[in-house]
């Protein structure tokens, strides 16, 4: 009954009030560990400083800020624009051309941005512009940058799949690895959901304009460098050259090596750099360390053997239990944003999947997957937002309108993951 309490007062001070995730988490953690614990207060205050003691010299959790420092500097050379020009000039000339670039070109910087909104608010700088040239539906041109800007939970480097491997003690570098083919597939389902687009509704994406194959070739020489560093920590990481932190630290410093070649390099620049960074990075170790406490009264209270208790007393096909967590996710997606659902379920619902035999490794696709629709979906969607923020004559009933046709494409992409779960497993099993 207690857990019940402390998860529903949980439930209500992230869902229906402005109170912050990681302090929630961190209140309500801490209260239940007082009430369990036969040593009340004295043992919650223990606890909790011991948790933040503990993610403060975590090693593996310097890994976030370090892949989110690489994104800012990307940003700062400029390279961001370079990849939506080489998208632009290579897709141009297909049905919804512009369009079909920002999704490329969203996928390509989902390789350098561990966050989803970061990804999003980045990009719409640059499409929107361009989109609102070639004449696209206001609500499409927002909808397509909010969708491709969810890629960067699921791209590596993922700051979700950083998180989950925090929360699991899964391979970092593993769930990288697994998020590779996802992650084009989420890039190829979307080019489709474009076109397709296009083909129906060429008033929302009209066709872009025409390049010659010099023009083309000429796109691709500003962006090589990111290419090669990319390939750089993907196969170091799967070839076991270095750890996922030490791949952060590579793709910082390649990202600062390429502000330097390409003399973009202030003081300024180089001081609000890292200003950015350790912004996101302690918003994101706030909510890390309220989850941590969390997790103790998890522990304490005994919930996640309750729970897997719970649903082998039903009987139930273990597959049919997967479809009920993708539901109950869906549902949480409408309350809450994605970071909050990844700290708040994952301790429980992890153990309950290894308990029915599945893959971590794989939860952990199926679980970015899940989160990235929530982040375009009505009421939170919170990549809606950040393009509402910067678009600020669009309804943003109308930015919810032009997501929809990905949003359908998304459920489609469930449904193969959780078929096929050799797309998220087999390319790490290969590398191995």
């Amino acid at each position: 009954m207690l857990s019940l309490v402390i998860f529903g007062t949980l439930i209500f001070l992230i869902g229906f009030t402005r109170f912050p995730l990681g302090l929630a988490m961190l209140v309500t953690g801490a209260a239940g560990i007082s009430v369990l614990h036969p040593r009340g207060i004295s043992a919650a205050l223990a606890v909790s400083e011991q948790q933040v003691m503990n993610l403060a010299f975590n090693y593996q959790f310097s890994v976030l800020p370090l892949f989110i420092l690489m994104g800012v500097f990307i940003v700062r050379a400029g390279m961001a624009n370079d990849l939506f020009t080489m998208a632009k000039r290579w897709m141009g000339h297909l049905p919804g051309g512009v369009g079909v670039a920002t999704i490329v070109a969203c996928g390509g910087f989902a390789a350098m941005c561990a966050s989803s909104a970061a990804a999003a608010a980045t990009m719409a700088k640059i499409a929107i512009p361009e989109l609102e040239k070639a004449k696209y539906n206001p609500g499409f041109a927002a909808g397509s940058v909010a969708a491709g800007g969810t890629m960067g939970i699921l791209i590596p480097p993922s700051g979700a799949l950083i998180i989950y491997g925090l929360l699991t003690e899964t391979s970092v570098g593993e769930l990288f690895v697994a998020g590779i083919i996802p992650g084009l597939l989420q890039v190829l389902v979307y080019v489709v959901v474009m076109i397709l687009v296009a083909r129906f509704l060429p008033h929302w994406a009209p066709k872009g304009p025409s390049y010659t194959m010099a023009e083309r070739v000429q796109s691709i020489g500003p962006i090589w460098g990111v290419v090669v560093l990319f390939l750089l920590i993907m196969v170091g990481l799967s070839r076991g050259w270095f750890t996922a932190t030490e791949a952060g630290g590579i793709g910082a410093g390649g990202a600062f090596l390429f502000v330097v070649i390409r003399r973009k390099l202030t003081w300024e620049v180089f001081t609000s750099s890292l200003i950015e960074t350790a912004r996101i990075s302690t918003m994101i170790f706030i909510v890390a360390a309220g989850a941590m406490v969390l997790n103790q009264f998890i522990n304490l209270s005994g919930i996640s053997g309750r729970a897997i208790e719970f649903i082998q007393s039903l009987n139930m096909a273990p597959m049919m239990v997967v479809l009920m967590l993708v539901l109950f996710y869906l549902m949480l997606g409408c309350l809450m944003d994605g970071f909050a659902m990844i700290f708040l379920t994952v301790p429980i619902i992890a153990p309950i999947i290894a308990g029915l035999g599945y893959d971590l490794v794989w939860w952990a696709i199926v679980t970015v997957v899940v989160v990235e629709i929530s982040m375009i979906t009505p009421p939170v969607g919170l990549n809606v937002f950040v393009l509402r923020a910067m678009l600020p004559k669009v309804p943003v009933m109308q930015i919810f309108k032009g997501v929809t046709p990905f949003i359908i494409s998304d459920f489609l992409r469930v449904a193969l993951i959780l078929t096929f779960p050799a797309l998220a497993l087999w390319l790490p099993a290969f590398v191995k």
